[in-house]
C-alpha cells in the first residue's frame, strides 16, 4: 500500500466514523434536551394555570363570602328596623279614633245626656272597626255557627240544646279577630252538646 492509499483509507474512516457518529449523537442529545424542555415546560404551564386558576377562584370565593355577608347584616338590620317600627302604620291609622275619644271625654263632661254619649261611643267604635278592617283585621263570625277548633276556643258545653244544636256555637263570651286570615285571637265560645 502506498501513502495515498492509506491517506484515503484514513480519511473514509475518519469520515465515515467519528464524523458521522458525532453528529448523530449531537443531534440525539439536542432532540432529548428540546423534548425534556418541552415536556417541563408543558409540566409546569398546566401547574401554573391550575395555581391560577386556583388563585382567581379563591379571590371569587371571598368576593361571594364578604358580600353574602354583608347581605346578612343588611337584611337582619332591616328586620330589626321592621319590628321595632313594623306597627306605625297600624297605629297611625288608630290615632284619629284616639283623637275622638279625647273630644268625647271632654264633651261627655258638659251633658248629662247618656243618649248623647251612647251615640258618640257608638260613632267611634264604629270608626275604630273601620280602621281596624282597613287594616286587615276582621271578627271571627260565631253566629249559628259550627263549632271549629281553629276558630273557636270551647269554655262551656251547653247539654239538652237539642240535636240541631249539637256542634254549633250557642253563645259568644268574647269576640275572636283574625289579621289577614290568621287567626290572633279564637272566640271564646259557649257549644251545644
Amino acid at each position: 500500500m502506498t501513502e495515498k492509499d492509506i491517506n484515503i483509507e484514513d480519511e473514509e474512516t475518519l469520515n465515515e466514523t467519528p464524523v458521522e457518529e458525532t453528529d448523530k449523537e449531537a443531534e440525539v442529545s439536542e432532540n432529548s434536551e428540546k423534548s425534556e424542555d418541552s415536556e417541563n415546560s408543558e409540566e409546569q404551564d398546566p401547574l401554573e394555570k391550575a395555581q391560577a386558576e386556583i388563585a382567581e377562584l379563591k379571590n371569587q370565593l371571598l368576593y361571594k363570602v364578604a358580600e353574602f355577608e354583608n347581605y346578612r347584616k343588611r337584611t337582619l338590620k332591616e328586620r330589626a328596623e321592621l319590628i321595632l317600627n313594623g306597627g306605625e302604620k297600624f297605629i297611625t291609622s288608630i290615632l284619629p279614633v284616639l283623637d275622638d275619644m279625647e273630644r268625647a271625654i271632654e264633651n261627655g263632661a258638659k251633658t248629662d245626656d247618656p243618649e248623647v254619649l251612647r251615640e258618640g261611643m257608638t260613632l267611634i267604635h264604629q270608626k275604630f272597626m273601620k280602621t281596624l278592617e282597613s287594616q286587615g283585621v276582621s271578627k271571627i263570625d260565631t253566629e249559628n255557627a259550627d263549632f271549629d277548633t281553629d276558630l273557636h276556643e270551647a269554655v262551656a258545653m251547653v247539654p239538652g240544646m237539642g240535636d240541631d244544636k249539637k256542634g254549633k256555637v250557642i253563645d259568644c263570651l268574647q269576640q275572636g279577630y283574625k289579621l289577614n286570615d290568621k287567626v290572633i285571637r279564637h272566640a271564646k265560645v259557649a257549644v251545644g252538646q
